[in-house]
């Protein structure tokens, strides 16, 4: 199966200069946050696939007015295709805005998934906004990770996880993919494209 991740950054190759055929052999569409609703409306409609999405930290728009034909995972376990995939979006706090959590209270979004977490027996993908602390992040409040993205892995060892936020053009060296534990982890910035 292959899954196109998007995130953060408006892809031209799918977008400004999309031709017919561009989604072709793409089974499944994964984005991680701060993408615009059309963007997102225009990726499932030429598809024809399922796109499954985590909120950013400027995604307050579509708190109010989610995106049309696509499906989100905030907050629990969205099984497509038999892939159970675990949604957590939104960034570490840095101001006071609505996409946007301390450790702590991502953690209690974490524990109140306890349920799911059992009645699936975890996850395969897990699809946030922000990475794991230490794993691609930066020092920064903004673009810090989550200590408890790693616990998760750490305990139920998805196969992969999929993030966004740290934009490629960062000038760190970020790699696309990172290995940790038995989890591949994915920055989907712009547009990434694996085999599942």
């Amino acid at each position: 199966m292959k899954i196109l991740t998007i995130s953060d950054v408006e892809s031209d190759r799918y977008y400004n200069y999309y031709t017919p055929g561009k989604f072709d052999g793409v089974d499944l569409i994964l984005s991680c946050g701060d993408l615009k609703r059309s963007y997102l409306d225009f990726c499932v409609t030429m598809s024809g696939k399922p796109l499954v999405y985590v909120l950013g930290n400027h995604d307050e728009a579509l708190l109010k007015e989610p995106a049309g034909g696509c499906i989100s995972a905030e907050d629990r376990i969205t099984v497509v295709n038999g892939i159970r995939i675990l949604g957590l979006g939104g960034s570490y706090r840095y101001n006071d805005g609505q996409c946007m959590y301390t450790e702590q209270e991502m953690k209690h979004r974490i524990r109140k998934l306890w349920l799911q977490l059992r009645k699936y027996g975890g996850f395969d993908i897990l699809l946030t906004h922000a990475p794991a602390r230490g794993i691609n992040d930066t020092d920064t409040l903004s673009h810090r990770g989550f200590e408890c993205f790693r616990e998760l892995m750490d305990k139920y060892h998805p196969k992969y996880f999929v993030h966004g936020h740290i934009h490629m053009n960062y000038g760190m060296n970020i790699p696309r993919v990172t290995q940790y534990g038995e989890t591949a982890v994915i920055n989907a910035c712009g547009d990434y494209l694996f085999e599942y």
